[in-house]
């Protein structure tokens, strides 16, 4: 009896003890890839620096899934305010296989096929003003064609709202071919991306061949909202800075890092950026301020704003450069 009694409390403290380890090694695997990947190593260092600290303290003995995720992230994002550094938790089982670039694009891609290369909706509003309404930026290569049919559809309408409220992101190759639409040439640079895993930087120019019509002089008007992320954002920052829209609605999220996704567990996987946008106008990006628009209405009423403006043909709305 005296044994039972002895056992009691170690078997009452048993599960928060596997939870704990189970949470340790969770999060030690999502710091071993920030380290090794993160665009910015420094901040890295302090990164893992401030979560092992965390962990030594057990604020993470308690937690699983969701919750475990939600509270990493918000620690990773108050030591490093960057919005794609995150822990995400999902139903379905992941393979936790070595890291396939090949299968991780492959993924990516059929996703945008299923869903029409990120092109929701296509159509002509009243006073001949055309809408897209976008919500992934397809890859250059295999939505080109999508892209194409797109602009096809409002090659001769007055005015053209690109709807990117709902937009969450996607490729920077697909975000510059969107933008090339908008200018006459291939003689534009848009923006440059740095990459730590080649310590090396690639420049985005617009695109000298393109499958449909350039849309130009003639206004554009970019719609965001707070939910507008990353590729979105993409998209408006660099055609707002260029002076090629007004973009109308709310300040959107502030996510300018291309990231890697590497799962930890069948259920958890860390993002990780691992490269950064820079503008070739202002020589830095949106990330952590987001893309602030020239005409500040909440996102429910930025179509029928920026709809007015394209029917009177004002252009009022225009700013400066983003800072």
């Amino acid at each position: 009896m005296e044994g039972r009694r002895k056992k009691g409390p170690m078997g009452a403290q048993g599960p928060r003890a596997l939870g704990a380890r189970r949470n340790a090694q969770i999060v030690g695997a999502a710091l071993d890839r920030i380290v090794a990947k993160y665009v910015f190593p420094k901040r890295a260092a302090t990164i893992e620096v401030a979560i092992r600290d965390r962990l030594a303290a057990g604020a993470y003995d308690t937690l699983h899934g969701p919750g475990l995720c939600a509270a990493v992230t918000a620690h990773l994002q108050e030591v490093c305010p960057d919005r794609h550094l995150r822990l995400l938790c999902r139903d379905e089982p992941q393979s936790v296989a070595p890291e396939d670039d090949d299968a991780g694009r492959a993924a990516f891609l059929a996703l945008l096929r299923a869903e029409n290369q990120g092109i929701r909706a296509v159509e002509q509003l009243d006073g001949n003003v055309g809408r897209i309404d976008i919500r992934r930026i397809a890859d250059a290569g295999e939505g080109g064609r999508a892209i194409g049919a797109a602009m096809e559809l409002v090659a001769h309408t007055r005015a053209l709202l690109l709807d990117l409220r709902e937009c969450r992101g996607g490729s920077p190759e697909g975000a510059a071919l969107w933008c090339s639409y908008f200018f006459p040439d291939d003689q534009v640079r848009l923006n440059d991306i740095y990459s730590r895993a080649t310590d090396s930087t690639r420049q985005y120019w617009t695109a000298s061949h393109l499958p449909a019509p350039r849309y130009l002089d003639r206004p554009v008007y970019a719609l965001t909202s707070a939910r507008t992320f990353s590729g979105g954002e993409d998209v408006a920052y660099t055609l707002q800075v260029h002076g090629r829209a007004v973009v109308v609605g709310e300040t959107t999220r502030g996510g300018a890092h291309p990231t890697d996704r590497h799962p930890v567990t069948e259920h958890i996987t860390v993002t990780v950026p691992t490269a950064r946008t820079v503008s070739a106008v202002t020589g830095t990006n949106w990330e952590g301020v987001g893309v602030r628009p020239d005409r500040a209405v909440p996102a429910e009423r930025a179509l029928e704003a920026a709809h007015e403006a394209a029917r009177r043909g004002a252009d009022q709305f225009r700013g400066g450069p983003a800072s």
